[in-house]
């Protein structure tokens, strides 16, 4: 008992820091009698953040928290070590009240005074102990023994943080207590060995033939057997795994209802979640039927992929004749089932705002249509995470996803090749986003802007910029593979007709533009690189280009 108790006593909670709690106590010594106990329930009541820091305002004032100087220390000071310990100093004093109560010395008076009578009954059929025992003087030790321990709990249930020990007239009342014990368990084991003598007597009154005597001797050798050093070993050996294996079992029963609890509410969240997902994919299936599975492996579930009100179950067997998931679903369904069961798992992650995420090439054989729903959810994501790394080769979905990042802390790196192998280097993700087209147009309004050196490029990037813009302009008459000249030919012959495409102005003007381009290109002038070039000539003609694409 006093092992228990002293070790109770002396507990405290060494996590918490010393500058706390000594805050915590001296605004509690000037906070009046009771004060600690209503601070503790005021701390119950005040909400949590994820990261379990105090939010909100205070529950009796309505105070910002966030400004005051000692909830950090009541969080610390009141927190689950505190409660813990303050039931265990009470677990401890109900184990006390329990075992030791005043009724406990009276029945144990009572089995004494029966323990005499009996023993006066029988000892005059066989040799048996003496039953001398000082009842008084045991319970009188025991109740100083009771009080004593009773009032140190009490003192740590007033004061759970200050480490203490038993007082000297405990341990005084406990080593009394210890002697007295035991004295009665060495007469204790004098009559359980006495009983066996008692009961050969009611045998032989009761039978008294040799077979029975035959088989008690064999009984008794077996219990002086079973009392050797070896067996007594052995058998413990043996309890003690038992005990083992039933305390194993509990806690796998335990883990097992929880885990069932767990499942029952998670499964349809993560089935909805990840549905969701695929309808975001615009995924032609979804998931259904995902129920619970206990394998030899360990927990598990399993779920069928509907596909045109089919249900494909995603293991097993495949049956002839009937579709199965390695044959109903492309590459590019499989990877997209796998990105709503990744974004899903993320979205359950409460601890998401601390993790780096690493997507590697998530589009590889992900289908052109659900590209841009896949950068619309990184988006997303970078928003909620620490940190977002994607990897991939594809650059147009890296530049999509650079694009709709602009409010976001981003860095873009590639790996280029050089002579030895390969490094990395920082990448110029608007550069590379820039059309050819988008290029040109702009080289040529800086040539306008700043003159420069470039002439030769600008004069080649005329018609370019020219067929670009026609190709969007009119589609159904200068479609692929047409060539300018011919779409020019068949404007000016529909010129005044109903089917007229541009008017004779602008016929006119893009046949001056032309034949001035027609100059630096390699289908209609084979020496075009050794074209001479006129700035002033090319300035007109840029200027006459680009107010064409204004029309």
């Amino acid at each position: 008992m006093t092992g228990l108790v002293e070790e109770v006593l002396q507990r405290d909670l060494p996590a918490l820091e010393g500058a706390a709690a000594a805050r915590v106590q001296a605004h509690l010594a000037g906070a009046g009698r009771g004060a600690e106990a209503w601070i503790a329930n005021g701390m119950q009541r005040i909400a949590r953040a994820p990261d379990d820091t105090p939010r909100g305002p205070c529950p009796f004032c309505a105070t910002d928290l966030a400004a005051s100087p000692v909830i950090a220390h009541y969080s610390a000071y009141f927190g689950q070590g505190y409660q813990d310990l303050k039931r265990d100093v009470a677990d401890a004093l109900a184990t006390i009240t329990r075992i030791h109560g005043a009724e406990v010395p009276a029945s144990f008076e009572r089995d004494v005074r029966f323990a005499g009578e009996r023993r006066q009954f029988w000892s005059r059929f066989c040799e048996l102990p003496e039953v001398a025992i000082d009842t008084a003087a045991i319970a009188r030790d025991w109740r100083s023994l009771r009080e004593a321990v009773t009032a140190a709990l009490a003192a740590k249930q007033a004061a759970p943080l200050e480490a203490m020990v038993l007082p000297e007239p405990a341990r005084v009342a406990a080593a009394a207590y210890l002697a007295h014990r035991e004295q009665i368990a060495a007469l204790n084991r004098e009559l359980q060995r006495a009983n066996e003598a008692v009961r050969l007597v009611k045998e032989q009154a009761a039978a008294g033939n040799a077979d029975a005597l035959a088989t008690d001797i064999v009984r008794l050798k077996a219990i002086k057997t079973r009392h050797t050093p070896a067996i007594v070993a052995a058998c413990d050996a043996h309890a003690n795994a038992k005990a083992e294996k039933a305390r194993t079992e509990q806690l796998r029963s335990q883990a097992k209802a929880e885990l069932d609890q767990y499942r029952t509410g998670a499964f349809p969240g993560f089935q909805t979640t990840i549905n969701t997902y695929l309808q975001r994919f615009n995924a032609g299936f979804r998931l259904d039927q995902v129920t619970a599975a206990n394998t030899r492996g360990g927990p598990s579930c399993t779920y069928s992929v509907l596909i045109n009100n089919i249900a494909v179950p995603v293991t097993g067997a495949e049956a002839q004749g009937r579709p199965s998931f390695r044959s109903t679903l492309s590459a590019g369904d499989r990877n997209t089932l796998a990105l709503a069961f990744f974004f899903a798992s993320l979205d359950a992650d409460p601890n998401l705002a601390q993790k780096i995420v690493i997507i590697d090439d998530p589009v590889s054989s992900l289908d052109e249509h659900r590209c841009l729903t896949t950068v619309q959810e990184i988006r997303r994501l970078a928003q909620r995470a620490a940190q977002v790394i994607v990897l991939s080769h594809n650059k147009s979905f890296l530049c999509q996803t650079w694009d709709g990042m602009v409010h976001t802390l981003r860095a873009a790196i590639r790996v280029q090749r050089d002579a030895t192998g390969s490094s990395i280097a920082s990448w110029d993700v608007g550069k590379d986003s820039v059309t050819e087209h988008d290029r040109r147009h702009a080289t040529m309004r800086e040539y306008l802007r700043a003159g420069g050196t470039n002439s030769r490029e600008v004069a080649e990037g005329i018609r370019h910029v020219l067929e670009a813009f026609l190709r969007v302009d009119c589609p159904e008459h200068f479609p692929p593979e047409t060539l300018l000249g011919a779409f020019r030919d068949r404007c000016r012959q529909r010129v005044g007709t109903p089917q007229e495409i541009i008017s004779q102005q602008l016929v006119t003007e893009l046949h001056d533009v032309v034949e001035y381009a027609n100059r630096f290109h390699h289908d209609t002038n084979p020496a075009y690189e050794t074209e001479i070039i006129n700035d002033g000539e090319l300035q007109g003609f840029v200027r006459r280009a680009l107010r064409f694409k204004t029309r």
